[in-house]
């Protein structure tokens, strides 16, 4: 698997603000921690079933993150191009590429506070996920700004966490998408991947995991 990551913290850079809603309201913020069952609220969940997977994975007890946005959508013709080129395959006519986004949050509290233990995560990360056997398969790790105001207001840092692979046919990139999805979801929620650090503090002490 290709496995990079990169820091976009700049003042131009988008801040990951939690809870969020759309201008439309037609979308909002799920806190799938306290609120486990309402994935009928997260629409693009509800289409793709390895996306409800992985955000249940990744909300549930023991697993360090807590999610607060996600989409999944067919790659675009540039898209598609740009991931051929990166994941050095060569163009195949008809060929299909399929990519999601998850921004997660750390729970513990010095973590989510620290961009230098952002960045020794995410190189952790990125070095267990590149030996996976997933050629047609990317991740992208983003280190944002973050902002969240559910119980009390915390500056912070979160990861907009991509996912990309590429089929033959939608059926085959679908597949090789959530194939993909679930291997990175299962090192995150892995013993090799984040060290023991004694009791962590939860970022919204208020509402621990469940």
């Amino acid at each position: 698997m290709l496995a990079e990551w990169s820091v976009e913290c700049s003042a131009e850079d988008p801040i990951l603000v939690v809870p969020w809603s759309d201008p439309d309201g037609t979308s909002a913020f799920v806190d799938l921690r306290a609120n486990p069952y309402d994935f009928d609220a997260v629409a693009e969940a509800e289409q793709y079933p390895a996306l409800m997977q992985a955000l249940r994975a990744l909300n549930a007890a023991r697993s360090p993150v807590f999610t607060a946005k996600c989409d999944a959508w067919t790659l675009h013709e540039d898209e598609l191009s740009h991931l051929q080129m990166n994941l050095d395959v060569l163009p195949v006519e008809g060929a299909v590429g399929f990519a999601s986004y998850i921004d997660l949050v750390w729970s513990e509290r010095s973590l989510f506070a620290s961009l230098p233990q952002h960045e020794q995560v995410l190189r952790r990360l990125t070095r267990l996920a590149a030996p996976l056997d997933r050629p047609t398969a990317a991740l992208d790790c983003i280190v944002r700004p973050a902002f969240l105001d559910i119980e009390s207001p915390q500056q912070g840092y979160a990861v907009s966490l991509y996912v990309k692979s590429l089929g033959h046919d939608p059926a085959s990139a679908l597949k090789e998408w959530g194939d993909a999805l679930d291997a990175v979801v299962a090192l995150i929620r892995g013993r090799e991947f984040l060290p023991r650090q004694g009791r962590a503090r939860p970022v919204v002490q208020a509402q621990p995991l469940l």
